[in-house]
């Protein structure tokens, strides 16, 4: 049985047999309905309460996250109880070993599967596109991490991580709607489709400064049937990115976050990283969004300018979205072969905190 490779982001969870050149079988939300205590089934199906098992990138309520897997491995991927399989896990960067030891524990003691190994994400993102060194500019629902990769290995002290992400820019497009839609009350989840089907990047500054003043306007009609104007909103989430300024924050663009965050690594690894970057995250397929991306990078204090590398054709469609999985995918070709995962007998031998001696 093909080892399964686990992605689990702040708001969708990707999931599959490790397959190399093909998409996640399964990409659910991570985002999960509350259950009542004493509730029947229409309770359930009517309750609108939600809970998160990821917050930012991290595991924070351990008991769905629990019931999110034991969905996602029995009834969505047909494991049979008694014969689990392995495991490969993406590790968001900058995670507490505390959470670590947690999911081995949680892997090993209740999901009783046979084989566990981890890798950071920024590591496999450069993998999917065939690069062992780079830099990951990953924009999720919850965080934006930088992270330079020299070797295969994060370079820790020089990475950064924001706790801004998608959910901070719906977020900024619901303020922005509701100041030329006065009367709409909208929420998360129509705003959420709104971002994704019409937000895009201006060329440049001057660019957005212009939409501001005069922009083709489109009608969108909510699920409700109220029909609300859709203009240089769609701008000011592209740009917040590149002025952060827009979402209340004294910081500097992506871009020169990028170079500041290479600035620290030894200069001789400056060119290798720099024109390898890699554009991860659902939030990086904004229309207009590489583009500017180029353009700014044309533009900022470096020497060596930042350029993207782009997936291979034999890649999926939408690399970007899911791209850490996919390189969890290809390494789990190469760990679970060579036994160089764990195994269930190093966990009843030294416990969780093995996990980091084993997987980093």
């Amino acid at each position: 049985m093909e080892a399964v490779v686990i992605d689990a982001g702040s708001k969708l969870l990707k999931a599959g047999f490790a397959v190399p050149d093909q998409a996640p079988s399964m990409i659910i939300p991570t985002q999960m309905k509350q259950m009542p205590e004493d509730g029947s089934l229409a309770d359930i199906l009517q309750s609108e309460d939600t809970v998160d098992p990821v917050v930012r990138g991290f595991i924070r309520d351990w008991d769905a996250m629990e019931d999110l897997l034991h969905h996602t491995l029995y009834t969505g991927l047909g494991w049979e109880i008694g014969n689990e399989g392995q495991i490969l896990f993406t590790d968001p960067l900058s995670t507490p070993k505390a959470v670590r030891e947690q999911l081995v524990q949680l892997m090993f003691e209740t999901f009783n599967i046979s084989g566990f190994y981890a890798s950071e994400q920024a590591v496999l993102s450069l993998y999917a596109v065939g690069r062992i060194s780079g830099c990951t500019v990953d924009i999720g629902h919850g965080k934006i991490d930088i992270a330079p990769v020299i070797e295969g290995a994060v370079q820790h002290i020089a990475s950064r991580r924001f706790e801004i992400g998608g959910i901070d820019l719906t977020k900024l497009l619901a303020q922005e709607l509701g100041k030329s839609n006065p009367l709409v009350k909208f929420n998360t989840s129509d705003v959420e489709k709104i971002k994704e089907l019409y937000s895009c990047c201006a060329e440049d500054d001057v660019a957005y400064k212009k939409t501001q003043q005069s922009c083709h306007e489109e009608q969108h009609t909510l699920p409700d049937g109220q029909v609300i104007t859709i203009g240089r909103e769609r701008y000011t989430v592209g740009e917040a990115l590149f002025q952060p300024s827009i979402l209340g924050l004294e910081a500097h663009g992506i871009v020169e976050q990028l170079v500041r965050s290479i600035s620290t690594v030894s200069s001789e690894n400056h060119r290798q990283l720099l024109e390898n970057t890699v554009l991860c995250g659902g939030t990086v397929s904004m229309t207009g969004f590489e583009d500017r991306f180029q353009k700014e990078a044309s533009l900022c204090s470096s020497a060596i300018r930042p350029s993207l590398v782009k997936a291979p054709e034999y890649m999926p469609e939408n690399l970007t979205a899911y791209s850490a999985w996919v390189g969890g995918a290809i390494l789990a070709k190469v760990v679970f072969p060579q036994n160089q995962h764990m195994t269930k007998a190093d966990y009843d031998e030294t416990g969780p905190s093995i996990v980091h001696r084993k997987c980093f």
